[in-house]
């Protein structure tokens, strides 16, 4: 039978671990509210410069393209960004057509701009990706050099209604529960290999090598590439990566099937992604739709996703390095977006050394999203979460959580209700902690969850500040908070079938209110 319960509860202190003490951040000034009643930040506000472009605009034909799918294209791309870069910027116009290439170099001052019925592909031939040595602020790396890349450049954009294959399935693996028996039949009569297990298919033997080689290369600290050209199929590229770039923009396009991660802006100012479509397979590995990596001022509207990893993911660099850069992701604004099939809606982390803060998402709808808002970090990763405000959020079909928090993000969740009166081992609070405070969550309405609510902290630094309000929720489980202080509900009404409507472990300072 279904149930519905009123609790009041009042979490004054519950089995919390006093060799982790955490100091409480002050805020101090009460969370302005606009008035539609949604949570306030700057981010709210934010005014990000858009690039602006001179008028000499050239055809990607008049250097020589073809498009019908089988001509390489490569040096026209390049012959017609060189000419618009000598000229002083403009636009580069790709007609209707099939226009095959290797990667392609963007320069500043640059719209690549696709007219509809324009299609470029990317090469299934992952050795016109050569390898390269991938330089961040010092942090070196040698990877596959990006279908659509560039560095340093200032008024850069993607723009029109064509469409862009990034070939990606000439790279990636499959695991075979992610297909149908036709699909993986068909995977093992195209060729490739499949591991001892029999669970995975790779393109190459070599790619499936680099799962362990290149591992061994990098724990070495190897940046010779010549040592990790036999595993460069392994090596798959972001399929759009542009580094520490200004006035950044992506408008009305549409991608699909890249090797990995879709859009990936690093360290860049002023980002717009406005009216964007991914649409990547399920079974697509690691086929984010955008990661916003240590970026700062971002506007993200209009965009539909349907992928096979996060849609609308947020990170900060990972571990050590992420650290030692310390540049976070901040000022970003999120609003009338659409996620259908992906790992979460919206996301941050699990790389988040650099810290993410002042974030708004607003007026945006999960469908079928494994999770709806998806909060990861675990220990050793470090930075700071904080003042994030969501509202405004629909979601249906959710196979997993609606909201979860989980700083164990690859790692074992301790809880054991029989452990829950006696103090946890910890380690000590470091800059390997990882910190999730000050978040605003308000107005979400959620028709189908396996459970409604997880927030797992750390024992020793607790989830701390998370608000709820006007919050509906169907699912067949409660609400479990488990390490967190000064957690608060109002007006949250979950319709659950079994179990616990709310579950606590060491929880504290918190007042905690489901509406029947």
């Amino acid at each position: 039978m279904r149930r519905c319960y009123h609790i009041a509860l009042l979490l004054i202190m519950t089995g919390t671990c006093s060799s982790c003490a955490l100091q409480q951040k002050e805020t101090g000034d009460e969370q302005k509210r606009s008035t539609m009643g949604n949570p306030q930040n700057s981010a709210s506000s934010l005014n990000v410069a858009v690039p602006v472009f001179p008028p000499y605009t050239v055809n990607l034909s008049d250097f020589g393209a073809v498009g019908d799918g089988v001509v390489l294209n490569s040096e026209s791309f390049a012959k017609a960004i060189a000419n618009l870069k000598n000229n002083g910027g403009g636009h580069l116009v790709v007609s209707p057509g099939i226009w095959l290439t290797g990667p392609i170099r963007l320069q500043s001052n640059i719209d690549l701009h696709l007219e509809s019925g324009a299609f470029i592909q990317f090469s299934r031939d992952y050795s016109l990706f050569p390898l390269t040595v991938i330089d961040i602020k010092g942090e070196k790396e040698v990877d596959s050099r990006s279908p659509i890349h560039g560095e340093n450049l200032e008024n850069v954009a993607v723009t029109g209604e064509g469409i862009i294959d990034g070939g990606g399935d000439a790279w990636r693996q499959i695991k075979k529960a992610k297909v149908t028996e036709n699909d993986w039949s068909s995977l093992l009569l195209s060729g490739g290999v499949v591991n001892d297990r029999g669970n995975t298919w790779w393109p190459s033997r070599s790619a499936m090598e680099g799962e362990t080689n290149v591992g061994a290369l990098r724990r070495r600290g190897s940046l010779n590439v010549e040592e990790y050209e036999p595993y460069h199929q392994f090596l798959r590229p972001k399929m759009l990566r542009l580094i520490k770039c200004k006035k950044l923009l992506i408008e009305n396009v549409t991608f699909q099937n890249p090797p990995n991660w879709t859009m990936n802006p690093v360290l860049c100012e002023d980002v717009s992604i406005i009216n964007v479509t991914v649409l990547n397979s399920p079974a697509a590995q690691n086929s984010d739709a955008l990661d916003l990596e240590s970026c700062r001022r971002a506007l993200i509207r209009g965009c539909i996703f349907d992928v096979g990893d996060d849609g609308i993911c947020l990170k900060s660099g990972k571990d050590a390095a992420g650290r030692r850069i310390g540049m976070p992701t901040e000022d970003v604004r999120i609003e009338d977006c659409t996620v259908y099939h992906a790992h979460g809606g919206f996301t941050i982390g699990s790389e988040t050394s650099g810290s993410v803060r002042n974030i708004s998402v607003n007026n945006c709808t999960f469908i079928g999203t494994d999770i709806g808002l998806r909060f990861k970090s675990m220990r050793g990763r470090g930075g700071v979460v904080e003042q994030i405000s969501i509202s405004n959020i629909r979601m249906m079909n959710i196979p997993g959580d609606a909201v979860n928090f989980n700083m164990f993000y690859g790692g074992n969740v301790p809880l054991d209700e029989a452990a829950v009166e006696s103090e946890p081992n910890c380690p000590s609070v470091s800059e390997e902690t990882p910190q999730f405070r000050d978040i605003h969550i308000e107005n979400l309405i959620c028709r189908g969850a396996r459970s409604a609510i997880v927030l797992q902290g750390l024992p020793e630094m607790p989830l701390q500040g998370v608000t709820m309000k006007n919050i509906s929720i169907t699912s067949q489980r409660g609400i479990s908070v488990t390490d967190a202080e000064n957690i608060s509900f109002e007006n949250v009404h979950v319709d659950y079938k079994s179990g616990d409507a709310l579950k606590t472990v060491r929880v504290k300072n918190s007042q905690l209110e489901l509406v029947k």
